[in-house]
């Protein structure tokens, strides 16, 4: 098997999205603007992809987002703002600098001591905050998992897991109070911080919370769309039936779907 020619598959890449920018009515057109939201999308159908082993699929999604990429880069020296061989020196750069385990003399014991060490790198580089890398525009249940990963790594962390569901368990019981006093904007606070707390919890069991609840969201899926289609072969509509006859048929879903 002859070697993989990276460096010619990428450089193609390179001249079709000049080529496309140079040429393509619709490419000409775009911004970073424009683009945004069409690369949030593809991040998306990336992660779904990922979620359910999708190899083809993910294939194909990287891809995309390599094409996304491309196109920034390609926006960013139109603009006199940068160049793709600087990004790509730029992240080389940063890599190495954050990895003086790798290309320095620093000693490390564990994945631990390596996530604090870049942590600690990216103060010294001028970072006002541990916290200071996490997005503002992330969905807010991974935006939770961030802040806990980077608030650990300055020692601003639970002992063990034991400790954090005593936690979990005194939210709970503060959501009940404030349920019992009837105050929306109380119920919204306690609620964030019991689910805060759950997603602590998940770090700890070493699960990821953003993960476990798509899986849960897509057997949901899978368990609602049989039983429509069991309803539809029995003649009805979802609408005819009762709770009652619906949590049967749901039921009798759970147990065909040992898998899930």
């Amino acid at each position: 098997m002859e070697p993989e020619n990276i460096s010619g598959a990428f450089l193609r890449l390179v001249q079709i999205m000049d080529e496309l920018r140079e040429q393509c009515p619709w490419d000409r057109k775009q911004t970073i603007h424009t683009l945004r939201t069409l690369s949030i999308e593809e991040l998306y159908e990336l992660t779904d992809a990922i979620i359910t082993e999708d190899w083809p699929g993910i294939k194909e999604e990287l891809g995309d987002l390599f094409l996304h990429l491309l196109f920034y880069a390609r926006i960013g020296k139109e603009q006199n703002r940068f160049t793709l061989v600087e990004v790509l020196d730029g992240i080389s750069d940063k890599l190495i600098a954050r990895h003086p385990h790798i290309y320095g003399d620093v000693k490390v014991n564990s994945e631990e001591d390596v996530k604090q060490n870049w942590e600690k790198l990216k103060l010294q580089e001028g970072k006002k905050s541990v916290l200071s890398g996490v997005p503002g525009s992330l969905p807010a249940l991974v935006k939770a998992i961030r802040l806990q990963e980077k608030s650990k790594t300055v020692g601003f962390e639970w002992n063990n897991a034991g400790e954090v569901w005593k936690k979990v368990e005194e939210e709970s019981r503060e959501l009940e109070e404030a349920v019992s006093s009837g105050d929306t904007e109380h119920m919204e606070e306690e609620f964030g911080d019991l689910m805060f707390s759950m997603i602590n919890y998940a770090r700890f069991l070493r699960i990821d919370a953003e993960t476990a609840l798509e899986r849960t969201n897509l057997k949901f899926i899978r368990r609602f769309t049989t039983m429509e289609e069991t309803v539809a072969a029995s003649g009805k509509k979802m609408t005819d039936l009762s709770l009652e006859e619906l949590d049967a048929i749901w039921n009798a879903v759970k147990k065909k779907k040992t898998t899930d």
